[in-house]
Parts: structure tokens; sequence; C-alpha cells
């Protein structure tokens, strides 16, 4: 995603670890809910959303495990 771009979290792959999914979930990444890309920056670093207006920033490692539905 880049800055500024919403999406709707779907679920997440089977590949993403079970710890990591339930502590996204604690952070209010869930199916259903609108995730807002605050920042993106270069070279690899994390990247900053907002959901549930709480901001939380994830590598694109964990991100990516994350499936989504552009343009929520």
């Amino acid at each position: 995603m880049k800055a500024g771009e919403a999406c709707e979290i779907l679920e997440y792959d089977g590949v993403l670890a079970e710890p990591y999914k339930v502590r996204l979930m604690e952070f209010g990444f869930h199916p259903g809910e609108t995730v807002i890309c605050l920042q993106a920056p270069s070279f690899g670093a994390p990247k900053v959303y907002r959901v549930s207006n709480t901001v939380f920033s994830l590598d694109d490692e964990v991100a990516s495990h994350v499936r989504v539905k552009s343009g929520a």
C-alpha cells in the first residue's frame, strides 16, 4: 500500500504463524476492518497504518500475510 490508500482486511493467509495472527487481532486487525496506510517510507522501513483509530507500524514481511481488498 502507498500512503493515503485504504483497504479492507479479508483474512490471513495460512503461512502466518498463529502467534502473529493473535497479536494482530489484539491490535484490531480483524477481517472487515478498514486499514489506512499513513506512511510508506522507502528502503524497506516499516509502513505505518491506522486501524480502529489506532496507529501501528508493520514490516512488509508480516503485512504480506494479511489478505485485503483495495479501495475500502
